[in-house]
């Protein structure tokens, strides 16, 4: 379940099924990553994008909701940033 090397954008998709919303793997996966694998760093002013630092391999990724007029936000997308737009966008001296 650990993020790959080659792994940069990781986008998760809910389908509606016999009256639930249910979410594919890669949802289930980004959940997984940012519960367990992934430390957070910050959040951005609107609280809706989080920062994230994968330890293992140094690099930052960034969790967000692209579809965040569906209820919970919508599924999340977690995209690699560099450090230069981390500091840019989440103010990291």
């Amino acid at each position: 379940m650990k993020l790959l090397s080659s792994e940069t954008n990781l986008v998760g998709r809910w389908e509606f099924k016999d009256g639930k919303m249910l979410k594919d793997e890669v949802a289930k996966r980004i959940e997984f990553l940012i519960d367990k694998d992934l430390k957070k760093i910050k959040s951005d002013t609107s609280g809706w994008d989080i920062l994230y630092l994968d330890e293992n391999d140094g690099r930052y990724w960034e969790l967000t909701y692209p579809e965040s007029e569906m209820q919970g936000g919508g599924p999340q997308i977690l995209t690699v940033m560099s450090e230069n737009e981390a500091k840019a966008k989440y103010g990291l001296i």
